[in-house]
């Protein structure tokens, strides 16, 4: 008989299955637009066929879009298995807008296929190729379990389903053939061996690591400090604002592109990084949008939940989560810019310094080898006392292309935690920084109004800074104003 495969899933990407609720899907996804080129059929639409084609020619590289979730009974775990019932036509879907289709249609049908669960029996990903959107242009609403990946590795999965050059031949697809899944009592079997020799593989790994650290003593308390520091600001209470409270079913999505030189030099301005700019602009909108709420700002602790990447340059093109977790307060107190940034800059050094995003790999590796409970305690400290969501990518620095038809735009999703109403993400493509804005339908009803400050905000920050920002059209969303008139530099 013929031996059985299966992968096993690592505690960290199993937390996002965990944290997973029917009012809290947890996807990450991208709105990406499109020119139609070469893509563009006799009767204006977008050539389906072809674009499943090229997909099911690149599977062979990316194993895990045709695997799907197996659980190992009586435990909170899964495992990997081969979909021997896998159909790109389930995956690859095709929608059309009513013409001319404006970008604010986009933004609606996005926000209703991106607050829809994923279906668990399948594997976890969605394409939805929608066409009929005005100048000639498409989009790809792309939705893909976070279990399977995270930011960095979605960044590198988007330059393995598309292209740098124009010139791009669809590659024949490569048998495949699905191996046999185990049995629930396979599973089960390997499972009892598996938790048998866990004291082994712990004796085995503490040598490695005493065999690599240079300082046995001071690697051992630089882990027990990060623990600490990452308990004890998981545990610090953040204050309730309007956008935290039980969140709904349906979601709004919007979005927001700066050029990316504009960023860079608000940033050597200030001598700060990029992400420390994100925050200062994020804070001063966060600033005014609760004032508008009647909040009183002064006083207040509002906490920014920030991934940070842990991948190492070994662990490029892999699937899977290689994340950690800061807790950032940002200064929505403080009326001057400069010294918003300032507070910010102080903060994210300190938080590198004292390697606290080291505390969730290490709670993350004893859930590998503890019982599920402490998995739940995991997910629990990570999504924290927050107030928001704001993550940050980088992305490729040049134009891709889909089978000739070149990327205007990519615009990322950030799925929402329990009690948190509006979340924020950013990725930088091509010279230009793209705000994804993932929002609860009920607690945030004007999310189009923050979008707005937040372009104030850098706005402000900017003439702060003394930087001159560009005024070019956008390329991939020209319907919508990229910066209003600049805020005051100061005050409220």
């Amino acid at each position: 008989m013929a031996k059985h495969f299966y992968d096993r899933l690592s505690a960290m990407d199993n937390t996002f299955l965990v944290s997973e609720a029917p009012t809290t899907p947890m996807h990450v996804g991208a709105i990406e637009i499109f020119e139609d080129g070469p893509l563009r059929t006799e009767d204006g639409g977008i050539d389906i066929a072809k674009i499943r084609a090229a997909y099911m020619g690149v599977l062979h590289r990316i194993p895990r879009y045709r695997q799907k979730l197996q659980w190992i009974p009586f435990e909170n775990r899964p495992v990997w298995v081969d979909d021997p019932h896998f159909n790109i036509d389930y995956h690859v879907r095709h929608v059309s807008l009513p013409r001319p289709g404006r970008e604010a249609e986009l933004r609606r049908v996005a926000s209703r296929v991106l607050a829809n669960h994923l279906d668990r029996r399948r594997p976890l990903w969605e394409i939805w190729v929608v066409e009929g959107l005005e100048r000639d242009r498409f989009a790809i609403i792309a939705k893909t379990h976070h279990c399977m990946l995270d930011g960095s590795s979605g960044v590198e999965m988007a330059q393995i389903l598309l292209s740098p050059s124009p010139e791009v031949e669809i590659a024949e697809p490569k048998p495949w053939f699905p191996r046999r899944a185990p049995t629930p009592l396979q599973l089960a079997r390997d499972e009892t061996w598996r938790r048998a020799t866990l004291p082994l593989r712990a004796v085995r790994g503490f040598r490695e690591f005493r065999a690599e650290a240079e300082d046995l003593g001071a690697e051992i308390r630089a882990r027990a400090t990060a623990l600490r520091d990452f308990f004890g600001s998981s545990a610090k209470p953040s204050s309730d604002t309007p956008l935290n409270d039980a969140l709904g079913p349906h979601r709004r999505f919007d979005w927001l592109t700066l050029a990316l030189d504009d960023v860079k030099a608000v940033r050597k301005a200030l001598d700060c990084t990029v992400n420390d700019v994100v925050l200062a602009t994020v804070s001063h909108a966060f600033r005014g949008f609760l004032k508008g709420r009647q909040v009183a700002v002064d006083g207040i602790t509002f906490r920014a939940s920030t991934p940070v990447s842990t991948r190492a340059d070994d662990e490029r093109s892999q699937m899977g989560n290689r994340v950690s977790t800061w807790f950032v307060d940002l200064p929505l107190g403080e009326p001057d810019r400069r010294a918003q940034v300032a507070a910010i800059r102080a903060e994210t050094r300190c938080l590198k310094e004292s390697r606290q995003a080291m505390g969730m790999e290490m709670l993350m590796a004893a859930a590998e080898y503890a019982p599920s409970g402490i998995l739940a305690l995991g997910v629990g400290l990570a999504s924290g006392p927050a107030n928001t969501i704001v993550t940050n990518v980088p992305g490729p620095q040049f134009p891709l292309y889909m089978l000739g038809a070149r990327m205007l735009a990519i615009i990322p999703k950030v799925p929402l935690l329990e009690n948190i109403g509006l979340g924020i993400a950013l990725m930088s493509y091509n010279g230009r920084v793209f705000f994804g804005f993932t929002a609860d339908y009920d607690l945030v009803p004007d999310l189009d109004h923050f979008v707005a400050l937040v372009a104030k905000s850098f706005a402000g920050l900017a003439a702060a800074a003394g930087v001159e920002i560009s005024d070019s059209p956008e390329d991939g969303a020209a319907s919508r104003p990229r910066l209003l008139p600049p805020v005051q530099v100061s005050g409220g």
